[in-house]
């Protein structure tokens, strides 16, 4: 047993000392390419809340429960509209004296469309139960993964030219690929544009101003060439 284990030893040393003196392979280049784009944002995000603050939390919960239910509803009969509920919250306000003197609730309802004639059109109307609070603006999956699809060629294309161009510098005439990876990234939901509440609803009924920009989508190529004499 002593014998055994003293060559299973020695097997594992001489491993590991073969491992150690290995030298890495010579003429290989890591580098990377990447290519992006601009593309219009196709689908709008719109917050819409509504506030109460009264002398009981219940009836204040009731009142915003059933304003919020309205609201949905009503969104939910909007062709081309997504509705959700949001955050609901009611906490106390207090005096000097740290006694509660109030209660006050906030509840909200989410909106996100393609068609920014109707969500405008619906916010307008909504305008007397909740109020715009902020819109956002985002790329669509099917948006994004023909952008990304586009921009994949584009990235593998500029991926294989650089390993080209940076093989011959080195003085060699041309490469192999080891290990290559491809990531995307982009799309992402700008920073919203914040509304006073005050403000829309001195204009209930009319259509909420909306249009949308751009994202950026990026595509880029990761990896790894052995270069060939």
């Amino acid at each position: 047993m002593k014998k055994l284990l003293a060559a299973s030893l020695l097997s594992t040393t001489a491993a590991m000392a073969t491992a150690q003196t290995v030298a890495p392979p010579s003429g290989v280049l890591s580098l990377s390419a990447q290519a992006a784009t601009e593309v219009p944002t196709d689908v709008v995000h719109l917050t819409l809340a509504a506030e109460q603050e009264g002398p009981e939390p219940t009836a204040i919960s009731n009142a915003l429960s059933s304003r919020t239910q309205a609201v949905l509803a009503q969104a939910k009969r909007t062709s081309g509209v997504e509705a959700q509920s949001g955050g609901f919250t009611i906490h106390p306000n207090t005096d000097r004296n740290g006694r509660i003197s109030t209660w006050r609730g906030r509840s909200e309802v989410i909106l996100k469309s393609k068609d920014f004639a109707a969500v405008s059109k619906l916010a307008g109307e909504l305008a007397s139960q909740m109020q715009v609070q902020n819109i956002a603006f985002s790329l669509s999956r099917e948006t994004r993964l023909a952008a990304e699809q586009k921009l994949a060629d584009q990235a593998v294309a500029a991926f294989r030219d650089k390993a080209q161009a940076t093989t011959k510098l080195f003085g060699y005439s041309g490469y192999t690929i080891r290990e290559v990876s491809l990531n995307e990234s982009g799309g992402v939901m700008p920073m919203p544009r914040m509304y006073a509440a005050k403000a829309m609803s001195d204009s209930a009924g009319a259509p909420i101003p909306v249009e949308g920009g751009k994202s950026q989508v990026t595509v880029s190529v990761n990896g790894s060439v052995q270069m060939v004499k």
